[in-house]
């Protein structure tokens, strides 16, 4: 009996599946830390706690700011975690981010400056590569 739960232990987990759970792992962490930093903004007074109040223009800057760092960071994740072709995982992680930030630009369009949901949208694909390079020279430093 030990010999087959180490034969079963033994085998490789299958690729695809660890390619989606590297871009989901990504994908879950700068939503998980995007709305965590956006409730904590709320909670201490910086954005405003009512829904008739649009924060400024740099509110809106510093929202983008952290959504760029974490967007970094969740390439970083999905290029870490990839099976192989890290950079391609993070190319794939910022191609959902822009779906994701366009779809959420036209449901929000007519909430806060039209600049926002543009730049948002346009950092995903920038910033998920960039984490993807920081992982591979981190790699290859080691």
């Amino acid at each position: 009996m030990t010999t087959q739960f180490a034969e079963v232990a033994a085998l490789p987990s299958h690729p695809v599946l660890r390619s989606i759970g590297a871009v989901f792992a990504g994908f879950a962490a700068i939503a998980v830390l995007s709305t965590v930093a956006d409730a904590v903004m709320h909670a201490v007074g910086i954005y405003p706690t009512d829904t008739i109040q649009v924060p400024s223009d740099l509110l809106f800057g510093v929202a983008l700011a952290y959504r760029t760092a974490f967007g970094v960071l969740a390439g970083f994740i999905a290029a870490a975690l990839a099976p192989n072709h890290p950079l391609r995982h993070a190319l794939v992680l910022g191609g959902i981010g822009v779906a994701v930030s366009t779809a959420g630009a036209i449901a929000m369009w007519n909430v806060g400056p039209h600049w926002y949901p543009i730049a948002v949208a346009l950092i995903c694909l920038p910033s998920a590569l960039l984490g993807a390079s920081l992982q591979r020279n981190r790699a290859a430093t080691r």
